[in-house]
């Protein structure tokens, strides 16, 4: 899969169908969220964020990611160290860039969330780093 997706007009799961989705998401979420694309590294809302509460998919509203496993990874983006669940995201093999990544999508609608990485040496539980787009998630403060 490469750095851009293009989906037809057939509805999704949820039923949506792709001008449903140009219709309800601003142009850069359409482009990150629909197509695969890839924000800015130091300018997404939530790449240093200290806030309590879930990282939500923007698109769908699907609970993603728990802010006690985001941590600085220095990257520019948003990054954790699991999933809230694993049945929450899904993944595929992206070989796009010269190189084999991981693809992270939102399970319930399909939309891009960025890429995994793993083995990077960071100290945490799962030496793993979900390296998510801001404009794909909205963090929901914990009360």
């Amino acid at each position: 899969m490469g750095e851009t997706t293009r989906h037809d007009d057939r509805p999704e799961p949820g039923g949506r169908t792709e001008e449903d989705w140009r219709s309800i998401l601003s142009p850069e979420e359409y482009h990150v969220l629909r197509e695969a694309g890839t924000e800015r590294p130091f300018t997404g809302e939530y790449w240093d964020t200290k806030t309590e509460g879930v990282y939500e998919c923007r698109a769908c509203g699907a609970e993603l990611f728990r802010s006690e496993t985001k941590f600085d990874s220095h990257c520019g983006w948003p990054s954790f160290y699991a999933p809230l669940a694993e049945d929450r995201v899904r993944y595929i093999k992206d070989t796009a860039m010269g190189m084999e990544r991981v693809e992270v999508r939102c399970a319930t609608c399909d939309s891009h969330m960025g890429h995994v990485f793993g083995g990077e040496g960071f100290p945490t539980p799962t030496d793993l780093r979900y390296c998510i787009n801001s404009v794909s998630v909205r963090l929901a403060p914990a009360s």
